[in-house]
């Protein structure tokens, strides 16, 4: 084909930014190229609340190194952007909404007391999931301070990008073993990413326990991680407890792999299989093929996904 279709991905990481760039289909996803510039330090830090880049000037320089080498000509991406600079929840709502944007509202109102800044300057979206046996709708609501949001947006488009989408981590790490898992009746997702613990379990595709605690300067393999999975999978089955977790996946930096899958069985009682990049796409000749180096480019595949 002439003209083959090519999707860019960019993740935001606090050390860094990622870029991959996809080829073929969603169902055989081609790995073209990727491409990563580190951070000096003082040049980000992620935040709820407060400004993210406190360096705006190098962080350009930085997205527009790692663009450059690309050789794309495209400035679309997807964004993925860590966690921890917003939320993720689920949340149960009674009745049925009349729109969306009446759907926002009131998700607002529900929240205003909850979230930790003003729930009125947030972008927020929301996606039912389902309906419940007492006619709640069951939502999953991601939502982030405008003033977080702008800045990032602000400052790809001062570098010449034009993000069409932006989520979350999580959603990435997932997305880019979703053939892999949303074919499985129960399985839950136990990532360490950038410093996160992320931790997403679903029943028949449905997200029913989504956690996301970061844990920075904390080993991936260290008591502290062990002990927040322990306590997540007994807060899962405290509220679900006829639910049987017998497929586990694991995505963790390679250095480490072996271990956290091993922390993991301990926790959740049942052998975890481990998720690699280098098993989710096929490389080409200008991209890297082995697991430690595709690794840092894990939510950033997930992204590019997005929008092959």
């Amino acid at each position: 084909m002439l003209f083959s279709r090519k999707s860019l991905g960019l993740e935001i990481g606090s050390s860094g930014v990622a870029f991959a760039l996809l080829g073929g289909s969603v169902t055989l996803p081609r790995l073209e190229r990727v491409s990563y510039r580190p951070f000096d330090p003082g040049v980000i830090r992620t935040s709820l609340r407060e400004q993210n880049i406190l360096d705006t000037d190098a962080f350009i320089r930085n997205v527009k190194d790692a663009y450059n080498t690309l050789l794309h000509p495209g400035p679309r991406i997807s964004v993925t952007l860590p966690d921890t600079v917003g939320h993720i929840l689920l949340l149960d709502m009674e009745g049925r909404f009349k729109s969306r944007s009446e759907g926002i509202d009131m998700i607002r109102w529900k929240l205003k007391k909850n979230i930790p800044f003003d729930v009125a300057d947030t972008h927020l979206d929301y996606q039912q999931l389902s309906i419940r046996e007492n006619g709640d709708m069951a939502l999953l609501v991601a939502l982030v301070s405008r003033r977080v949001m702008g800045q990032y947006e602000e400052s790809l488009v001062a570098a010449g990008l034009v993000p069409s989408r932006i989520d979350f981590n999580s959603f990435n790490l997932y997305r880019t073993f979703e053939q892999r898992l949303a074919s499985l009746e129960q399985c839950a997702l136990v990532s360490y990413f950038d410093n996160i613990l992320g931790i997403m379990i679903f029943s028949n595709g449905i997200p029913e326990f989504v956690r996301v605690k970061e844990l920075a300067g904390t080993p991936a393999v260290d008591s502290r991680v062990f002990m927040e999975i322990t306590n997540s999978f007994l807060v899962h089955h405290e509220r679900f407890p006829e639910r049987v977790m017998q497929n586990i996946a694991c995505v963790a930096p390679p250095d480490v792999s072996t271990g956290f899958c091993d922390m993991v069985a301990e926790a959740a009682g049942s052998t975890p299989v481990l998720l690699e990049a280098k098993a989710a796409v096929t490389p080409s000749d200008e991209a890297p093929a082995d697991q430690a180096s595709l690794f840092p480019f894990t939510a950033a595949i997930g992204s590019a996904l997005r929008s092959l």
